[in-house]
């Protein structure tokens, strides 16, 4: 094995290469894009629960502290169930906008789009003529091939 041939460039450009070619594929991107603002909406949406949602709670059932004053204590030590409550309400809502919007939504787009496939479109006026003229040559080929009346010969 001759060393000199050897180009330690090349292999990094072309590793460089693929990595640009993987990471700037339209699905990474907007995989990139999908996780950026999943994240914008968890936080929106830990926000509406710890801001609105539990302290309305924490309203109608009073605590000391509201519902991050909620705690159990077993044994001298302190369970804050209020927060594990919130935590809870939180996971409900992502899980009923993903569902919604997922299942519900996207299955709805999807079964559309089969529809849309199932059903062939109307024949053009070029096939409409070309299903006259089909049909017309087979009245003829069946006019020629029919046998006459009984006792013709």
């Amino acid at each position: 094995m001759d060393l000199r041939r050897l180009n330690p460039a090349k292999p990094a450009l072309s590793l460089l290469d693929e990595f640009k070619g993987f990471a700037f594929k339209g699905n990474v991107v907007d995989l990139a894009i999908g996780v950026i603002i999943g994240g914008a909406f968890g936080n929106l949406v830990n926000s509406l629960v710890h801001n609105v949602i539990m302290p309305i709670l924490g309203l109608i059932l009073p605590g000391e502290k509201g519902y991050v004053g909620w705690v159990a204590v077993i044994h001298g030590k302190e369970i804050p169930y209020g927060r594990f409550l919130g935590d809870v309400v939180n996971f409900l809502i992502v899980a009923a906008a993903l569902f919604f919007f997922i299942v519900k939504f996207l299955g709805w787009i999807m079964s559309t789009k089969k529809e849309e496939a199932k059903a062939p479109p109307p024949p053009t006026k070029e096939q409409e003529l070309l299903t006259e003229i089909r049909d017309l040559l087979k009245q003829q080929v069946q006019g020629v091939h029919e046998p006459g009346p009984a006792g013709s010969s």
